[in-house]
């Protein structure tokens, strides 16, 4: 399912983001469900992404 929706993404940027997913499940897991409770208040899709993407900035700089 990731890989269709990373159609776009040269192969070497598709690998790095796979794997960190497989290393990392509860964290993605974790970001999906903050977009969601955001959209839930009213943000739409991008503005709730780029807002918790914000916030974990950190681990995602750690883990890429």
């Amino acid at each position: 399912m990731m890989k269709a929706q990373l159609k776009n993404v040269p192969e070497d940027q598709q690998q790095k983001i796979l794997q960190a997913i497989e290393k990392n499940p509860d964290l993605f897991q974790n970001i999906g469900l903050e977009i969601q409770a955001k959209m839930k208040e009213g943000k739409d899709q991008m503005s709730a992404t780029m807002e918790v993407i914000h916030n974990h900035q950190e681990e995602l700089r750690h883990i890429m």
